[in-house]
């Protein structure tokens, strides 16, 4: 049997075939409109009802169970008696009464009518509960002790649910909810505590991949990239102060010439900053760096990432050769990224000019005397032998060219990991790479859905608007030309929130590898260190027993044969 719809000047809406063993109790009602009753007062539906019942409608006929929506625990009702509950522990206490039975799972399609009907009702406090009562299905669910409610649960959410309430939310003119509808759209399988995010992905700063994840509780790590194969060392933590002070660099007219002709690219910095980061550990560093820009880079409370060259303790003993896997021309420890934790923001940084630059070898009065020193040693060894200059010379840019091409040719290849070292993390570093572009892209879609949600809510209060004037003439043409505008925004914005969901998930598939690779395994060393630490201790509490026992044995001996060498008193003897 069908349910029939009121007539309303809304869009129709199509009919709803009912389950057999659940007879329409009314002659005529619609889920969204219900009809007077003796049970449940009538009420008129407002303009922002029939954006809402276009939105639903247009929802749930798009999903693949179109034709199919036959509800095996909703009748027309207990429906109506839902809709209007407290929350979503309400509801499940309003099916178990009606149901009898012993239980059960409410499916993706009835919370959909659910939460349908509660947002056309005006009660868009139920429809968020269930959704969070969805979000967190995967708990016990028990709610104050009611064994009837602990028997039926919540469906995990689908991505038909998101849509319906982001729709839904944007035609009620709730942004605000529907804005974070999306949010949760883009972390889909995460529960709704966020005190354990998956983390921050950092690049590598010199060839700018994911090398690897900032978790909340980690401070200081090492890491290495498997693309450059140079070790890096990421510093975590919230900056406790910050201090920038703008300055202007004189440049010479020769650089700014080979500048300009593009020969020579010069980074000139426009301000210096020296913050101070605390690790979760309790450990603060200050770094002291420059920027192309006077912006801040972050702000202090934000909690960033600072990727730094190699210090000097981490090296590779290759005989008598000690190798540092530092990138080259940067200071062991030199700042050289900076990622915001907040927004994602990729800062690179550049060297601070020194403090003393008034000591520069460049300066005349630095420079001169050391000319002045060179042309006496030359005329000195002159006087010995006429063609003394010129050895030294030719052995002196000898010397000179031999260093450079060491320096820069032949010392940073073996400074460089050996690629068997940089296989291990390739994979992960590629997973991480590719976690990395799916967050850009849903950053992109994310914002644009923000848009159109806005847009989307501004039209359905244009439309309220024209139905509070009256039923003008003139304003016929501007309310279908608006209808038209938003039947493009509710489908452009479905077809970007089923990208996000699916990009979303693939997300989570490849923080499930990542933490598998990482978390598991270091947990179960944990675990294996521990059990074996509790063996060690075991071991050694019966060694000590053992020993006291040993020692309480030998004391006995030896009391036995003091006491047995004793000579007998002959008075005692008789």
């Amino acid at each position: 049997m069908n349910l029939h719809t009121c007539c309303c000047s809304s869009p129709p809406l199509l009919p709803l075939p009912l389950p057999i063993h659940h007879p329409p109790k009314h002659t005529h009602f619609c889920f969204l409109f219900p009809t007077k009753t003796n049970r449940t007062p009538s009420f008129s539906p407002s303009p922002i009802s029939k954006n809402l019942f276009a939105a639903a409608t247009n929802q749930v006929s798009s999903s693949p169970e179109e034709g199919k929506l036959e509800s095996e625990i909703l009748d027309d009702e207990l429906l109506v008696r839902v809709s209007a509950a407290k929350d979503a522990a309400e509801v499940l206490s309003s099916i178990a009464e009606d149901r009898c039975s012993t239980g059960g799972v409410v499916s993706p399609s009835d919370c959909r009518l659910i939460i349908t009907a509660a947002l056309d009702r005006g009660n868009a406090d139920l429809a968020l509960s269930v959704f969070s009562a969805m979000r967190s299905s995967f708990d016990s669910g028990r709610v104050d002790g009611s064994m009837s409610v602990e028997r039926w649960k919540w469906s995990r959410p689908d991505v038909h649910t998101y849509i319906l309430l982001v729709k839904g939310l944007a035609a009620s003119l709730k942004v605000s909810d529907a804005l974070r509808m999306i949010d949760c759209v883009c972390r889909v399988g995460v529960s709704p505590g966020e005190e354990v995010p998956f983390g921050k992905v950092v690049r590598c700063p010199c060839c700018m991949v994911a090398v690897a994840v900032a978790q909340p509780q980690q401070g200081i790590q090492l890491v290495s990239c498997s693309k450059c194969r140079y070790q890096y060392e990421l510093v975590s933590g919230n900056i406790l102060s910050i201090e920038s002070e703008e300055i202007s660099m004189d440049v010479p007219a020769w650089k700014r010439g080979l500048q300009f002709l593009q020969i020579m690219k010069l980074n000139i910095p426009a301000a210096v900053h020296s913050i101070v980061v605390e690790t979760p550990s309790g450990m603060a560093r200050t770094h002291r760096f420059a920027t192309e820009t006077v912006d801040l880079p972050a702000q202090e409370g934000e909690r960033v990432t600072v990727s730094v060259a190699a210090p000097l303790t981490v090296y590779r003993q290759v005989g008598p050769l000690k190798l540092s896997p530092r990138i080259p021309d940067f200071y062991p420890g030199e700042p050289m990224c900076l990622t915001n934790h907040r927004d994602g923001r990729e800062s690179r940084l550049m060297r601070a000019p020194p403090k003393d630059a008034a000591k520069s070898m460049l300066i005349p009065s630095t420079l001169i005397p050391i000319l002045a020193v060179c042309a006496t040693g030359d005329a000195a060894s002159g006087l010995i032998d006429p063609g003394l200059p010129q050895l030294i010379a030719v052995a002196v840019v000898s010397s000179l060219a031999v260093g450079v091409t060491f320096n820069r040719l032949v010392l940073p290849q073996l400074n460089k990991l050996p690629q068997r070292t940089v296989d291990i993390t390739s994979i992960r570093q590629q997973l991480l790479s590719q976690y990395d572009v799916l967050q850009s892209r849903i950053k992109e879609l994310k914002r644009a859905a923000e848009n159109e949600v806005w847009m989307l809510a501004r039209m359905c209060q244009l439309e309220n608007k024209i139905y509070a004037v009256g039923e003008e003439p003139s304003y016929r043409s501007r309310r279908n030309r608006v209808k038209r505008v938003r039947e493009g925004l509710e489908s452009s914005l479905k077809n970007r929130i089923e990208l996000i969901e699916s990009y979303a998930r693939i997300s989570s598939m490849i923080e499930i590898e990542v933490e598998l690779d990482l978390d598991v395994i270091a947990a179960e060393a944990v675990t294996n260190t521990e059990n074996i630490a509790e063996q060690i201790e075991q071991i050694m509490e019966i060694e000590n027993l053992e020993e006291k026992w040993r020692m309480q044995a030998e004391a006995n001996d030896e009391a036995e044969r003091l006491l047995s060498s004793e000579p007998v008193p002959a008075d005692q003897a008789f």
